[in-house]
């Protein structure tokens, strides 16, 4: 039999218990990564994500992990439900408090109900299954959410009930290349002549690169970053962002062999940063931000460089996070993304579903119409 908890904190089961079954190899569900949202106050009751972290166990050994949070909003989620919550509204319902299991302000797939290998896995998540939409109630909560699981999984969630979303995203994936200019090759001409010029130009302004993994990575590079993460959620959002220094730091501290820096200098002045996470397969992209506009550096430094380093370390997959059609005729290939959802509510439910069917087959199309802005050659050319 399993047996389902909750905790408030992931320091109430520990960095030994949790990281035995989560694992230290996608960084994300990393006890080191969702303690430091924790202890730096990323993720707060008073800031909307209450951690509520469910632990299964069998015969009181842990067997299974899930980040969670209690939710009051829908920022930092990357899945939106922002029309489902009016629809709420309109019909005198409170669509939150709401459940939500992902990883806080990043849209990267990867497993969010760890397992332990000892444990059987499809009985774990049917335990989950079954206790998840009488707790949202317990909860006085609308409705439980599981985000950018994979496609295989979100589909078993699907079997136990939960409805399924696509989303659409750009990934990059080593088709053999062996470097960059293999790469290029896969390109049409007009295209690979279009990608070249914006790397020169780049080059013309006077820019340098640089790639620091880890250790490598200064004090005066991060205190740079954070000033740029800053001026980027100033220009967007008109806040200094979700997360704070304290953050960065811990994660520097714990876990450096996950993080990869871009930096963008102009002489010996930098002027532009990009954060990189990192595993054993894939890079993930992050956080970007500059002090000084110069052309095509985006670019460069967010995808460029980090093709470049997938290519040099062997990493299969560069996933540079959401949205960005403009990642499409730089070689990114459009895959779907993958969420579930339970609503307590039938009528809602029901609802839901209609629109979620349609929304499939319109994200389908998409696809099918941004798969023909990729840049490779054709059999012909």
């Amino acid at each position: 039999m399993v047996d389902l908890e909750f905790i408030s904190a992931i320091a109430d089961l520990g960095i030994e218990n949790w990281n035995a079954i989560a694992g230290v190899e996608y960084p994300f569900t990393r006890y080191e990564f969702l303690s430091a949202l924790e202890t730096s106050g990323a993720v707060t009751a008073e800031k909307g994500w209450q951690p509520h972290h469910m632990v299964a166990r069998r015969e009181g050994r842990v067997i299974g992990v899930m980040p969670m949070y209690i939710k009051t909003h829908s920022y930092g989620e990357y899945v939106f439900d922002w029309s489902w919550a009016d629809a709420y509204q309109r019909h005198g319902r409170s669509y939150y408090p709401k459940l939500l299991a992902a990883i806080p302000f990043t849209p990267a797939t990867g497993p969010r109900l760890c397992v332990s290998d000892e444990a059987d896995r499809d009985a774990v998540m049917a335990a989950v299954a079954t206790v998840l939409p009488a707790h949202v109630k317990a909860l006085g909560a609308s409705s439980a959410h599981i985000l950018f699981t994979k496609s295989e999984v979100s589909t078993a969630w699907q079997e136990q009930g939960f409805m399924q979303r696509v989303g659409p995203q750009y990934h990059w994936y080593d088709r053999d290349y062996g470097d960059f200019e293999g790469f290029l090759a896969s390109f049409s001409s007009r295209k690979r002549k279009t990608l070249r010029k914006e790397r020169r130009v780049v080059a013309e302004q006077g820019l340098d690169l640089q790639v620091l993994v880890g250790d490598e990575i200064s004090a005066a590079q991060w205190r740079f970053f954070f000033h740029c993460y800053q001026l980027t959620y100033a220009k967007r959002s008109g806040h200094g962002g979700y997360l704070p220094e304290a953050f960065f730091a811990q994660l520097a501290a714990t876990m450096s062999e996950n993080l990869v820096m871009v930096v963008a200098s102009h002489g010996n002045e930098p002027v532009a940063v990009a954060l990189n996470f990192r595993d054993q397969h894939t890079l993930y992209g992050r956080y970007w931000g500059c002090v000084r506009e110069y052309e095509f550096l985006h670019f460069e430094t967010c995808y460029y460089q980090g093709i470049e380093y997938c290519l040099r370390e062997g990493l299969r997959h560069f996933d540079p996070g959401a949205q960005g059609e403009h990642k499409i005729q730089r070689g990114f290939t459009p895959i779907l993304t993958y969420s579930n959802h339970f609503l307590t509510d039938a009528d809602f439910s029901e609802a839901v579903a209609r629109f979620l069917n349609e929304e499939k087959q319109h994200i389908a199309q998409y696809l099918r119409e941004a798969s023909a802005m990729l840049p490779f050659r054709r059999g012909d050319e």
